[in-house]
């Protein structure tokens, strides 16, 4: 049986508290279909020879952000009861807890930037659980993907609010990603938080200075800085009889560890 629907919208929306994401949602959307629209297009004046040359660049290239490694992710959900098409898109972190398992789809994403972004998760990689479109917008737990980009099942149900009449079964406009619950912050990192670092990073540098949660603030799936790409680092814990013990991790990125590290500082 599937999981409910909840998650986003097509542009995810700008949180309450804060003014300066309030972009127009049908912007928003216009600049994702238009983005989309050209992708389907060849240039103008072109012959149909140029097309066919055309479409073999674009598809050998994958888009701008496909080239780009990612480590870690800010994935948004809304805590508080929102109807949707006669739906409740509510899923809060505690929605996610009370899971089997603690895992669910990451469905019902309909940007085509957030799901280029699903699309480039890849196992194992963590992501801050972030409540947003609520009273107090903020980080509140870290997830990790347990399952890469697959068909999101929802843009075929006609019940469901994020239905899409335009994709087909055979090639499937939306996807989505398994994640699993891994742990509660230590403490709530809020919006505001983490804007006041931004601005003074942006002022005087700093790794949040151009993090995406302030410039696209209403993609409701982020990469958090671009990823060095490099392979797992394995170390030598704790010595068992006959051999070591070992345990790997992940090289981390500098938004990520900066916001990870918020949870020991007292908020201003």
């Amino acid at each position: 049986m599937p999981w409910p629907s909840r998650k986003r919208d097509k542009g995810a929306v700008a949180d309450k508290k804060e003014p300066d994401a309030k972009i127009a949602k049908t912007e928003e959307e216009t600049s994702d279909n238009e983005e989309e629209e050209k992708s389907a297009k060849p240039p103008a004046g072109s012959s149909k020879s140029g097309w066919k040359n055309w479409k073999k660049k674009e598809s050998e290239s994958g888009g701008e952000d496909s080239k780009i490694p990612y480590c870690h992710w800010l994935l948004k959900s809304e805590p508080e009861s929102r109807l949707e098409k006669g739906v409740d898109v509510k899923f809060s972190v505690d929605d996610l807890k009370a899971q089997p398992n603690q895992t669910t789809c990451w469905d019902g994403v309909r940007n085509y930037q957030a799901r280029n972004f699903l699309r480039s998760m890849k196992l194992g990689q963590q992501a801050f659980f972030y409540h947003s479109n609520c009273k107090e917008p903020g980080i509140v737990a870290l997830v990790k993907i347990v399952k890469e980009a697959y068909p999101d099942h929802t843009q075929f149900d006609q019940k469901d609010p994020h239905y899409d009449s335009t994709s087909r079964k055979e090639n499937p406009k939306w996807s989505m990603v398994d994640v699993q619950f891994v742990r509660m912050t230590k403490r709530f990192i809020p919006l505001s938080e983490i804007k006041a670092h931004h601005l003074a990073h942006k002022a005087g540098g700093g790794p949040l200075k151009n993090m995406m949660l302030f410039t696209r603030q209403r993609l409701s799936i982020q990469p958090l800085t671009q990823g060095e790409n490099l392979p797992q680092l394995w170390i030598p814990s704790v010595r068992e009889a006959g051999g070591f013990t070992y345990s790997f991790f992940f090289l981390t990125t500098e938004e990520f560890d900066f916001v990870l590290s918020l949870e020991e500082e007292k908020p201003h």
